[in-house]
């Protein structure tokens, strides 16, 4: 079920995936720039407690348990790792580091290098347990950069949209697998193994899939839970799924529903139609400078239908869940982001449209590329109200 074209098949064909000499280059001198702005002597880029990707992105290594990355310009970097067994993998994997074992204190270990370089003014780059950061801080003047990564992360070289091209295939083949699986009597539990089997020999893991079954004569959910259940599959009910599989970080996002055994209720029908007019509102609004009212403005036609929704309409992704968060005129997402689309930003559209009458909805929508005039499906899987 998964379709690659060849030179995207041969990153996955790799012993381990690796980006180019210049993709880290590039991430390095942006890095560099921002120690610049801050008038920072050192980075410390952080995973703590399986929490945090910075590492991955600034080494190659994806930070298991802990990662303690110390960067400055020009020198090669020092990572302490935790647990022992993962050491030997980190120094395989971590690119123009000098990979340490933290010996269950590897922030203690961090803070010795620091002072072993001199360092002065420290600039952190990922989550911190609040005891270690104390730790740091008597230190060092701490200046917390984690703003800065987001803004790092949001626009995307063509190598990272490359690798978010493979996580999207690996979700449209785990939407297949699901679609052409589902079987009354099956359990949500079931339908999530549907879903990994379609990437996981193929080297891809999940972030979610969120699937929820409810009936359509009598539903019971209006956006997918986030926990499997054990009810099982029946004719007469909607399947409707979010599912997120993942490439070494770069994750698709594909949002569909379908019927089991039967054709669409009215009701249902008519969610499904202003899911669909409200993805196709929206997208054609997406272009580099787009603002967020275009896009509140665009959603309007769910509220004209007589709908609203219950999940975001719109975030971005790709290495995190960012801003711009959107939501609609009856369900905003908190504040409007004050901020316009971007060339490269890659973002999710996604209209959970739901009954305001009763506990009914629908998903729909994937991840695109922002463009300069528009933007890029970066999914292959066909759009439509399926069924199973």
């Amino acid at each position: 079920m998964l379709r690659l074209e060849p030179r995207l098949r041969a990153i996955v064909e790799q012993e381990y995936p690796r980006f180019s000499d210049a993709e880290y280059t590039r991430r390095h001198q942006a890095l560099a720039a921002v120690m610049q702005k801050h008038d920072l002597d050192h980075l410390l880029v952080v995973t703590d407690h399986r929490v945090g990707n910075a590492p991955q992105w600034v080494t190659g290594w994806p930070g298991t348990v802990e990662a303690y990355v110390v960067f400055r310009p020009g020198e090669k970097m020092t990572m302490h790792v935790e647990w022992y067994n993962h050491f030997p993998l980190a120094r395989k994997l971590a690119r123009d580091a000098d990979v340490r074992w933290g010996e269950h204190r590897g922030m203690q270990k961090t803070i010795e290098e620091l002072k072993r370089r001199g360092a002065r003014r420290v600039g952190l780059m990922g989550p911190l347990l609040a005891r270690k950061q104390k730790e740091l801080e008597r230190s060092f003047s701490v200046v917390d950069l984690d703003a800065e990564y987001v803004r790092l992360r949001t626009i995307k070289s063509q190598e990272e949209i490359d690798w978010l091209r493979i996580g999207a295939a690996f979700s449209d083949a785990g939407f297949e697998g699901l679609l052409h699986g589902t079987k009354p009597g099956m359990t949500e539990r079931e339908l999530g193994n549907l879903v990994e089997r379609a990437y996981v020999g193929e080297g891809g893991t999940t972030l979610i899939h969120y699937i929820g079954v409810t009936s359509m004569a009598q539903p019971q959910l209006f956006v997918p839970p986030q926990f499997h259940s054990a009810r099982r599959v029946q004719r007469g009910d909607v399947v409707f799924c979010e599912l997120s599989g993942v490439w070494w970080d770069y994750a698709g996002q594909v949002l569909r529903s379908f019927t089991v055994g039967a054709d669409p209720t009215p009701l249902y029908r008519d969610l499904h139609a202003a899911a669909e007019a409200a993805f196709d509102a929206v997208t054609a609004a997406v272009r580099h400078g787009t603002a967020m009212q275009e896009i509140v403005d665009a959603a309007g036609v769910i509220e004209e239908r007589g709908f609203t929704v219950c999940d975001d309409l719109m975030h971005g992704f790709g290495g995190g869940y960012f801003q711009p968060i959107v939501g609609t005129k009856s369900r905003p997402a908190g504040p409007l982001p004050d901020m316009t689309l971007e060339e490269n930003m890659t973002v999710v559209v996604q209209p959970n449209v739901i009954s305001r009458e009763q506990p009914a909805g629908v998903q729909v929508g994937e991840l695109i590329r922002v463009t300069r005039e528009g933007f890029e499906r970066l999914h292959a899987a066909p759009r439509g109200f399926f069924r199973a």
